[in-house]
């Protein structure tokens, strides 16, 4: 793995038009390209298949979040269409992960596949203690991560989705192969926007981050190359 292999950018984009044209910029510069709630509804599955087969890797980011069976069958459905991660929520419990696992391991060894890796979110970066507490939740963010953490691992999953605040607390109790996904990666001058819990990409990948996921900073930007490539250099010299 090389730095660039460890920076999935967010495809968080209103339609294909745009997809596509950061595809285009990128492909060569990074990791993954994440498909979200908002292009994967615009444009189904297709794009999806359509990135993949140029030679692209896909991280599905639907944060799956339903009873175990309806689960189970989203997550057969997204390893057959061959993405490398997919996301589900922890906090839909260990039965509803572990009905995920068992779906994409089917799947792999049916088709002959690399098997497809889950990571379950646990505290959205949007979210603060405040956020916690509307929900009824009266842990504060890291007591919350690493609770719903636990539960995803004794569950099976691949890893997490956390904020790169909490990249190190996990890192000290998760096996050294379990995956560390850190959306909310902002450099000093960037704006947070609607992210709470934000750090640099350097601080993420020093802390134990085995990928980043870069939005904003890179597809608003007037130069995506060039944010993309100062974001790897970041990478590369923490690492």
């Amino acid at each position: 793995m090389s730095a660039k292999d460890k920076l999935i950018v967010a495809l968080d984009v209103p339609n294909v038009a745009e997809a596509n044209r950061l595809i285009d910029q990128l492909k060569d510069e990074v990791g993954m390209f994440k498909v979200g709630s908002q292009l994967f509804t615009t444009t189904g599955p297709q794009l999806v298949e359509t990135i993949i087969s140029a030679g692209n890797r896909v991280f599905l980011d639907l944060k799956f979040h339903d009873i175990p069976h309806q689960v189970a069958g989203a997550a057969r459905a997204a390893a057959e269409l061959g993405v490398s991660l997919f996301t589900v929520h922890a906090s839909g419990g260990s039965e509803m992960m572990e009905r995920a696992v068992e779906a994409v391991a089917e799947v792999a060894e049916k088709n002959s596949l690399t098997r497809t890796r889950i990571v379950a979110v646990s505290v959205l970066t949007s979210m603060d203690a405040n956020a916690l507490n509307q929900i009824g939740v009266n842990d504060n963010p890291p007591a919350a991560v690493e609770r719903l953490v636990k539960l995803a691992e004794s569950a099976g999953v691949d890893g997490v989705v956390s904020s790169p605040q909490e990249a190190a607390a996990i890192r000290s109790f998760t096996s050294p192969n379990f995956l560390i996904v850190t959306p909310g990666i902002r450099s000093a001058s960037d704006a947070a926007g609607d992210q709470k819990r934000v750090a640099t990409a350097a601080a993420a990948i020093r802390d134990g981050a085995s990928y980043l996921v870069v939005g904003r900073p890179i597809t608003e930007s007037a130069d995506p190359v060039s944010a993309t490539r100062k974001i790897v250099s970041e990478i590369e010299n923490a690492w």
